[in-house]
């Protein structure tokens, strides 16, 4: 199991640990993760909540050494594809952006981003659970990963996730090896007002 954090992190009110002890490390070991353990992290994912039950989720996984692997990292930025790269799996998430009607037409569905954002969530926490990590990224390029996963029409790219076993910070460029810690949250009370943002 990953390390707790509860030195790092405390929350206000009672959440379970899982919350609070969930991060998103850099550094991973050299250690191979199996598809099982990938099907695993998607299989929490698939249960997320999902406004129409639409479920527009939608994933493309690679293991390190397979080709897609490696052609999935080439999309990432060069900040992110130096540590990702040594993660032991790469998962491409994206979502059907439109509902097919009853006449054939496309409607947009507008959840898309938020019933993806869940699942991904769900995803995280799975891993968490499991004992490895997961972290998520943004900084890639969206228009070569859709070509590279072969994306249908009506659909788009959210993220890509690294997982893979914790690794050592020391084993991270040196930039990175002191930012290799869980970082903070905003306060409540930043976040969350009773009644009205005017309140």
């Amino acid at each position: 199991m990953n390390a707790p954090v509860k030195d790092f992190r405390v929350a206000e009110y009672p959440v379970d640990v899982q919350f609070t002890d969930r991060w998103s490390p850099r550094a991973f070991a050299d250690k191979a993760v199996t598809e099982a353990d990938v099907l695993t992290l998607i299989e929490a994912a698939r249960w997320a909540p999902s406004a129409s039950n639409l479920q527009p989720w939608r994933f493309v996984w690679a293991l390190k050494g397979d080709a897609a692997f490696a052609q999935i990292a080439e999309t990432l930025v060069p900040f992110n594809r130096d540590w990702a790269g040594k993660a032991a799996a790469l998962i491409v998430v994206a979502a059907r952006t439109s509902v097919t009607k009853e006449d054939g037409t496309e409607s947009p569905n507008a959840y898309h981003a938020f019933d993806t954002g869940a699942a991904w969530g769900a995803l995280g926490l799975q891993a968490h659970l499991k004992g490895l990590v997961a972290h998520a990224m943004g900084g890639f390029d969206r228009d070569a990963a859709a070509k590279v996963v072969a994306l249908p029409e009506h659909h788009a790219v959210h993220a890509i996730v690294a997982v893979g076993y914790r690794g050592e910070a020391s084993t991270l460029p040196e930039g990175l090896q002191s930012r290799e810690a869980p970082s903070p949250r905003m306060a409540l009370s930043d976040i969350a007002v009773r009644g009205s943002f005017s309140a």
